[in-house]
């Protein structure tokens, strides 16, 4: 009986750590956010525990699991924390090890798990966030998102209040009754206005015909509710978004290139081919403007855009972006979406996988993200990040017709596929 035990045991204990052993490292990143909170994430193949300990000043994340052949033993990092990390094989544990550059005490870092998403498929990841001193979390025990995870959103001066009308929501059905425009600089715009009505063209010059009301306020527009999502480009709707613009240049390259003028050309090629396929398409901008006006707030700025899909009941909202991180190493393409639909999913994903499949540089996959624009309208939305202007690879062929042909073409065949 006793051997019949001991047999068992064994068998457990054999069974077990074949399971703790089945958990492998696959990379280990880092990237730094604009209050200068690095971030470092660990990909696991399968879920697997893991301990943070300070030993003087080197932070180390311990993670129960074997490190990949193909993960170096060190990185370099730019950041005021840390200049390297080290991923060290501990046989049935690794050890990332990060030497601080200056003490941070125990409330300045924290580390947390992401869950395996298989529709995204983004695996299972160990997080670990150090903030400087000078820096804090928010009340929720959150921080900012690091730079390389998603899109800057806006390098606009920005006001201590926003001036969005609460309580004011305007519908329409049809296109909405255009307003006049604020006497600033209300000639120029004018001007672009009236060449667009006078060619029938359905580029919407929204800073002068979607957001200003009552005293240049920002006015909420909320469209039918209604989108299409089946049979083919035809007749469909679509509302593009070139980030950024006019005192917004987005990220810059370090020759000096804008963000917010590689948005616009890509933007008004896909604009181009959807409408040779019978696709009716607006922008939210046609010209390097700001859409709701200069110095905006943030949320001034982005529910301008928002209004634009909602006045012309738009099938789909599309944004683009170039991403940035100060990891000058990071590049690839990613695609997120906001699941308030069950086809937001679906159309980053058809994006995504075009991208991917026809592009020689990393595949960064569809990611889940709360950014305003997605989660704030009502139709299927996504934000696609075209490469990294802070990868010097990278910049140079978005600089070039042939990626921008290229991608806008393969950009306008996953939506194609989308409608499909």
């Amino acid at each position: 009986m006793r051997k019949i035990f001991l047999l068992t045991l064994l068998a457990c204990c054999m069974l077990l750590g074949a399971v703790a052993q089945a958990a492998q490292i696959t990379d280990v990143k880092w990237g730094v956010n604009k209050a200068d909170v690095l971030r470092i994430v660990v990909d696991v193949t399968d879920t697997a525990g893991y301990a943070v300990d300070m030993d003087g000043n080197t932070l180390n994340l311990t993670v129960n699991a074997d490190k990949g052949a193909q993960v170096p033993q060190s990185k370099a990092v730019k950041s005021s924390l840390a200049d390297s990390l080290k991923i060290v094989d501990k046989g049935s544990y690794t050890v990332v090890r990060v030497p601080l550059k200056q003490h941070v005490p125990g409330k300045n870092y924290k580390a947390f798990v992401l869950k395996k998403d298989p529709a995204t498929g983004r695996p299972f990841r160990v997080v670990l966030d150090v903030t400087p001193k000078q820096a804090s979390y928010s009340s929720s025990g959150a921080v900012t998102t690091v730079v390389s995870n998603r899109p800057v959103v806006s390098n606009r001066p920005t006001k201590n209040n926003s001036s969005i009308k609460k309580n004011t929501v305007v519908k329409t059905n049809t296109t909405a009754v255009k307003t006049p425009d604020k006497k600033k600089n209300n000639k120029k715009k004018t001007k672009n206005k009236n060449v667009d009505n006078k060619k029938n063209t359905v580029a919407a010059k929204t800073e002068t015909t979607v957001n200003k009301s009552d005293g240049n306020k920002l006015s909420v527009i909320k469209g039918n509710g209604k989108y299409r999502t089946s049979g083919g480009l035809d007749g469909k709707i679509i509302t593009l978004d070139a980030g950024h613009g006019g005192s917004d240049p987005g990220a810059i390259g370090s020759d000096g290139t804008k963000e917010k003028n590689i948005t616009l050309a890509i933007t008004k090629i896909v604009k181009e081919i959807l409408e040779d396929k019978g696709a009716k398409v607006y922008m939210t901008r046609t010209t390097d403007v700001d859409v709701f006006g200069p110095n905006a707030s943030d949320a001034e700025e982005l529910q301008a855009r928002v209004n634009v899909g909602e006045k012309y009941n738009s099938d789909m909202f599309v944004s683009l972006h170039i991403n940035s991180s100060v990891n000058k190493n990071v590049g690839g393409f990613s695609t997120y979406y906001y699941p308030k639909t069950d086809n937001d999913l679906r159309l980053a994903k058809n994006i995504q996988n075009k991208l991917a499949a026809n592009f020689g540089v990393d595949d960064l996959g569809v990611r889940q993200a709360n950014f305003y624009v997605i989660k704030r309208i009502s139709m299927p939305a996504v934000l696609v990040e075209m490469c990294f202007i802070s990868n010097e690879k990278e910049l140079t062929l978005m600089k070039g017709q042939w990626f921008q042909k290229k991608t806008a073409r393969l950009i306008a065949e996953g939506i194609e596929k989308y409608f499909a």
